[in-house]
C-alpha cells in the first residue's frame, strides 16, 4: 500500500509495524512543533495564512514531487503559505499522538487509513464530509472513500493504494511449462499451490513468503474467499470469527511451509526487500509483494534477470484488501477550508498520476488511474493498472482496537502456526476468544 525503503536503507516497510519502533521526540523532523496553524490562533486580518502539511513520502522522486508542488502551490497562493514537513512512516503513529496531545500536530496529514480509526474516534480528525470537492466525490470510487470513513463521515481522503501481486522468475515459469495467469484469468488458489509445487526442484523453492508482519498479508488476501475476520453485530460493534472462508489462505500458507514444502521457511522473519537477494538467485521462483517492490528489482536485479508481474490468486472473486493512503487534516486546524484546497490541488489528475510515479503505487482516482504514463508495459504498470477494480478497503482498518489485536496476538500466533509450533484450532481459540476480549474494552 504505501511504497518501500530503499535499499541502502536498513528500514521496516512503511506502514507495516509503524507503531513504538522509535521515540515519539525522536521520530519527530528538526522544526517540527514549531508554531503553526494547528497551534496558533489565525492571523489578523490580511496576514498570511501558514498550514503544515506532513508527507511521508521517502523515495527520491516522491519527496522530490511533493515539494515541486507545494512549491507551486505557494506560487499560485501567497496568501495561503504551506510548510513542508518530512515525517517518516515507520514513527507516524506514536508521533501523530504525542502531537495530537500536546496540541501541535500537523494541519494537513499523510497517513494510512488503517491508522486513521483511534485518531477519528478520538477527535483528533476533522470531518471532511461538508469540506470536499465534487470533483473529488465523484473522481475516487465509492469503495475507495470508505477506507477514509468512520460513522458515515470521511475523516481521510485516499489517493495511493498498492495491491499484493506475485512477482515471478519468468524463466523458472517458462521452462516448468506452468499456466502463466493475467487479470482476467488469474490462478484459483489451487492453481497456484499446484504451480507452486511443480515449481519447487533442483534446490528452487515454488515460492517464498516474507511473514514478518503476516496479518495484513492474510486478512487482505482472505477476501478474494470471502473472509471478513471482524464482523459487525446490529448496533455497530464488532466480534472476531474465523469462519471457512477466512480459514482458507492461512491454511495454504501452512501447508507450503509445513506439509508439501513448496515454500521457503527460512523467509518466515523476514521483510519483503530481505527476499530479494534469494528471488534474483533462483532460490524462490515467486514471491507476493506489494506493487511497489518492482522499484527495487528494477534497480536491483542482476543484467539478464527476466522477471514479471502475476496477479495474486482467486477465490470466489478477485477481491483483496488494501489500506490506501490518505490525506486528513486535523481538528484543531482553524483554516479547515483552506486545508482542503490544498488537498484539492495536490490530487488533481496530473499531480496525482506523478506522486503515483514517485512511489510506484496505483492512484485510487478514475482519471488519474486511466493517464497512459500508468498503462504502459515497462516494468508491468498496466498489470497492476488491471487489478485496480478489485481493490477494496481492508476489513480491519475501521476497527478500534485493531492495532492490539494485530500486535498482541495476531503476529506472534500467526508466526507460531505458519512454523508449525500451535496447530490450526490453538491459532483461532487465541485470535478469536483472546481477541474479542480486546475488542471489548474499546467496544464500552
Amino acid at each position: 500500500m504505501r511504497g518501500r525503503l530503499p535499499a541502502v536503507a536498513a528500514a521496516p516497510r512503511p506502514g507495516i509495524g509503524r507503531r513504538g519502533l522509535l521515540t515519539a521526540a525522536a521520530a519527530l523532523p528538526a522544526g517540527a512543533l514549531a508554531a503553526g496553524c494547528s497551534g496558533g490562533a489565525p492571523p489578523a486580518r490580511g496576514g498570511r495564512i501558514t498550514l503544515r502539511f506532513q508527507s511521508l513520502a521517502w523515495q527520491q522522486d516522491s519527496v522530490r514531487t511533493n515539494k515541486q508542488l507545494v512549491a507551486d502551490w505557494n506560487a499560485r497562493h501567497p496568501d495561503v503559505r504551506v510548510e513542508y514537513v518530512q515525517g517518516a512512516w515507520p514513527t507516524v503513529h506514536d508521533q501523530l499522538l504525542t502531537s495530537f496531545e500536546g496540541g501541535e500536530a500537523p494541519d494537513i496529514i499523510h497517513d494510512a487509513s488503517d491508522d486513521l480509526a483511534d485518531f477519528a474516534y478520538g477527535g483528533d480528525l476533522a470531518d471532511l464530509t461538508p469540506l470536499l470537492p465534487d470533483r473529488l466525490r465523484r473522481d475516487i470510487p465509492r469503495h475507495s472513500w470508505a477506507a477514509g470513513t468512520f460513522d458515515g463521515r470521511v475523516y481521510g481522503v485516499p489517493f495511493l493504494q498498492e495491491p499484493r501481486v506475485l512477482l515471478a522468475n519468468r524463466a523458472l515459469l517458462r521452462h516448468s511449462g506452468v499456466r502463466l495467469p493475467d487479470a482476467r484469468h488469474p490462478w484459483s488458489w489451487d492453481e497456484f499451490a499446484a504451480a507452486a509445487r511443480r515449481l519447487t526442484r533442483g534446490g528452487t523453492y515454488g515460492v517464498a513468503w516474507p511473514l514478518k508482519e503476516p496479518v495484513s498479508v492474510t486478512l487482505n488476501l482472505a477476501l478474494s474467499t470471502g473472509g471478513r475476520v471482524f464482523h459487525r453485530r446490529p448496533g455497530g460493534t464488532v466480534e472476531i470469527r474465523f469462519d471457512a472462508a477466512d480459514r482458507v489462505v492461512p491454511r495454504l500458507i501452512h501447508d507450503q511451509l509445513n506439509v508439501d514444502r513448496s515454500a521457503s521457511r527460512s523467509t518466515l522473519g523476514m521483510g519483503g526487500a530481505d527476499t530479494l537477494p534469494g528471488f534474483f538467485a533462483g532460490r524462490y521462483a515467486m514471491v507476493p509483494l506489494g506493487f511497489s517492490f518492482r522499484q527495487q528489482i528494477a534497480q536491483q536485479a542482476p543484467d539478464g534477470f527476466a522477471w514479471t508481474v502475476l496477479p495474486a490468486p482467486r477465490g470466489s472473486t478477485t477481491d483483496q484488501g488494501v489500506s490506501p493512503q490518505t490525506l486528513s487534516v486535523a481538528e484543531r486546524c482553524p483554516h479547515k477550508k483552506e486545508a482542503m484546497a490544498f488537498i484539492d490541488f495536490l490530487l488533481r489528475p496530473s499531480n496525482t498520476v506523478r506522486l503515483a510515479l514517485g512511489d510506484w503505487l496505483l492512484p485510487t482516482g478514475r482519471k488519474a488511474l486511466a493517464d497512459p504514463a500508468l498503462r504502459v508495459s515497462r516494468h508491468d504498470w498496466a498489470a497492476g493498472t488491471a487489478l485496480a477494480g478489485s481493490l477494496r478497503p481492508a476489513p480491519a482498518q475501521s476497527v478500534r482496537g485493531y492495532p492490539e489485536w494485530k500486535d498482541k496476538l495476531a503476529t506472534p500466533g500467526l508466526q507460531e502456526y505458519f512454523s508449525g509450533g500451535i496447530d490450526e484450532d490453538t491459532l483461532w481459540g487465541r485470535l478469536v476468544d483472546d481477541g474479542n476480549r480486546v475488542l471489548a474494552r474499546y467496544q464500552r
